[in-house]
């Protein structure tokens, strides 16, 4: 039994994501070998990982110390923001902490008190790395949300910006532009840059703090209000043009043009009133590793793709050295359900999705597959690419697989070109034990995972990868505890 929840640990997180595996170790009638496919990394809480940037130089208050008042409260100005006293501060970084319950932190401007000169902030988000974003970008406001402001957008870094989104009180008298709602899109305008009056109208300092961005109802128009059609949405950004890099920043821009006024015109007698304050900005999203990676890390101060498929770079945008730098293109998220990881090709060999001999890197972070002999590593290679051992494929053993037991059936059981059998190494093999071990327990995985499938100990759709693979067992079939008999007699089988 605990060889089995071992297998359980392993298997489980295979059949639990799309595009969250970057490759599988895999026995063929041809061989082990890898087998490639798009990946791409988890969502994440970028505002972790972000660089701030407030400007005018002194926007922020409190240098000098300076009085402030609530809409609520407009002649009781007992509020004070000062730079030099740590509790009366009010800094950019305030935006991005961790805050108690019920205790709002926030970035404070200085007030409108040179009216009718606009008070106008800037604040810039950079990551100094491209990511996707995946969900709404929220913006809090403490004491009243912005009649007049803009969302832009960069993808190199800052130097140059587009419009992403404009927000107003009324939008043809600050932009010239209709306003409109993202959920009356389409499909064929589900990127179109809009004017929206829905996040700047006066309701209360209290009551409606968020501004959102929302890419969960620009992705809802391909894949439906509870995003269950996802193999839609995947399909749509490899084919409308335009539409991934819409979804794809390296910086944000939020441009502050005129701040909130109480639902009135603004009040001449009291200009303390009138200021900006953001407690928190939520950015979730991912970095962009153009399908070659499943990994992102934060190494010397910028996020890095961990590259697979022979790529390299910080967005996995080349091939790597002694690989045809012509052969770089990125993943694709079609076909459905695993993609095509599109890896790049050694010199002298042909594009595909699998490659052999055995890598020696690690199988994302789940499994470090077994590594080749000595003796295959240091094996002379001939003008065709085989080792010398290739040569042994005349005599009943193929190079890199372990020599059938005796009375056991010539192919090996497979499942989509995954082996459930258990391989044997015989002493006399030039395989030695710690590979075939490993070995052994990569075919249980998947010997495991299949017995789970079939007899529905796991919902066959949590695997979307290998989806239009396997049949699907409808309800009433084998009970669960004839499955468990025949994993653990496969656990018996392989020792594991």
């Amino acid at each position: 039994m605990p060889s089995l929840v071992a297998l359980l640990l392993h298997c489980l997180p295979l059949a639990m994501g799309q595009y969250d595996i970057c490759k599988s170790w895999v026995t063929t009638d041809d061989g082990p070998s890898w087998e490639f496919y798009a990946c791409q990394p988890k969502a994440m809480r970028m505002k972790d990982y972000v660089t701030v940037r407030v400007d005018p130089a002194g926007i922020t208050c409190g240098d000098p110390p300076e009085r402030f008042c609530t809409h609520e409260n407009p002649y009781l100005c007992s509020d004070e923001c000062d730079a030099s006293n740590p509790d009366l501060a009010h800094p950019p970084k305030l935006m991005f902490d961790t805050e108690d319950e019920g205790l709002a932190t926030y970035w404070q401007s200085v007030t409108w008190r040179r009216y009718p000169e606009p008070l106008l902030a800037n604040i810039t988000l950079s990551w100094n790395k491209s990511i996707e974003l995946t969900d709404d970008i929220v913006i809090t406001f403490e004491y009243g949300r912005p009649t007049i402001m803009m969302l832009e957008k960069s993808l190199d870094n800052g130097r140059t910006w587009h419009p992403y989104q404009y927000y107003a009180d009324d939008c043809m008298e600050a932009f010239s532009m209709p306003a409109r709602r993202v959920r009356d899109l389409s499909t064929t305008s589900a990127n179109r840059v809009l004017c929206t009056e829905e996040y700047s109208r006066w309701a209360g300092s209290k009551k409606e703090k968020n501004v959102r961005f929302e890419v969960r109802d620009r992705f809802a128009i391909f894949a439906g209000p509870d995003l269950k059609n996802m193999d839609n949405l995947y399909t749509r950004l490899e084919s409308a043009k335009g539409l991934k890099d819409f979804f794809t920043v390296t910086d944000l821009r939020m441009r502050l043009l005129r701040p909130a006024l109480g639902g009135t015109y603004v009040q001449r007698e009291n200009l303390y009133k009138y200021f900006y304050a953001i407690s928190n900005i939520e950015v979730i999203g991912r970095c962009k590793c153009n399908l070659h990676a499943n990994l992102c890390t934060f190494r010397e101060g910028s996020l890095q793709c961990e590259c697979e498929h022979n790529t390299t770079g910080q967005d996995c945008g080349k091939c790597k050295k002694n690989f045809r730098s012509r052969s770089w293109r990125a993943g694709s998220y079609l076909p459905l359900p695993n993609g095509s990881p599109n890896a790049c090709a050694a010199a002298g060999s042909a594009f595909g999705t699998v490659e052999r001999p055995p890598s020696t890197a690690a199988l994302g972070p789940r499994l470090k597959p077994p590594e080749p002999p000595e003796s295959i590593r240091a094996a002379p290679r001939s003008k065709a690419g085989r080792t010398a051992h290739s040569a042994g494929k005349r005599h009943g053993e193929e190079a890199g697989r372990c020599p059938r037991r005796a009375g056991a059936p010539r192919k090996p059981r497979s499942y989509r070109r995954r082996s459930t059998r258990a391989l044997s190494c015989a002493p006399s093999s030039f395989l030695d034990a710690s590979w075939c071990d490993r070995h052994r327990i990569e075919a249980a995985a998947n010997s495991f995972l299949f017995f789970l499938k079939r007899f529905r100990l796991v919902d066959a759709q949590l695997d979307q990868r290998n989806s239009s693979h396997r049949p699907r067992v409808k309800a009433g079939g084998a009970n669960s505890s004839s499955a468990w008999r025949g994993a653990l007699g496969l656990a018996t089988r392989l020792r594991v």
